[in-house]
C-alpha cells in the first residue's frame, strides 16, 4: 500500500466487511476497524446483537470460507474527491493472547467507544491482506 493510501486508511472511521458461507453466498457489514501496516483488525464488541458472538454470520462464515473483502472508501458530490480502497484476503479469530490484546489496544485508541468496554476475552477477527486495489480521485489533495 502507498503512503498515501496507508494515510487514507488510518484516517477512515469504517470500512464495509465482506464474508461468505461455503456456498458462496455473501454476507457485508459496515465494521470498526485498525490497521497496524501489515494487517487489519476489528473487535466483536459488546454492542447489542441478536445472538452471541459466536453465532454471528461473519463469524459462521469466516469459520466456513476464511476469503474475505474490505473496502473502505469516501463518498463526495465533488466526485474527484471520490476514492475508494480494495483490499482481499483472509480472515481469522483471534482469542485472548498477545496479538488479540494489541488489536484491542489499538482499536481503544482509534475509537474512544471502546475503552468503556469489557473487551480482553472478546473475539477480534484479523484480516491478512492478500491483494490490494485503490482508486484515489484527481481532486483530492496529497497526503
Amino acid at each position: 500500500m502507498e503512503e498515501r493510501e496507508r494515510i487514507l486508511v488510518q484516517n477512515a472511521r469504517v470500512a464495509r466487511f465482506a464474508t461468505a458461507d461455503s456456498s458462496g453466498a455473501p454476507h457485508l457489514i459496515p465494521i470498526c476497524f485498525i490497521y497496524d501496516g501489515v494487517s487489519f483488525y476489528s473487535v466483536l464488541d459488546q454492542k447489542p446483537k441478536r445472538t452471541s458472538v459466536t453465532r454471528l454470520r461473519r463469524v459462521r462464515n469466516i469459520l466456513e470460507n476464511p476469503q474475505v473483502a474490505l473496502v473502505i472508501d469516501s463518498y463526495e458530490e465533488d466526485w474527484s474527491r471520490l476514492w475508494y480502497i480494495l483490499v482481499t484476503g483472509s480472515a481469522t479469530l483471534l482469542g485472548p493472547g498477545k496479538e488479540q490484546s494489541e488489536a484491542v489496544a489499538m482499536l481503544r485508541g482509534k475509537y474512544s467507544q471502546y475503552r468503556d468496554m469489557d473487551l480482553e476475552d472478546a473475539p477480534v477477527i484479523k484480516i491478512t491482506p492478500d491483494k490490494v486495489v485503490s482508486w484515489v480521485g484527481s481532486g483530492l489533495a496529497e497526503t
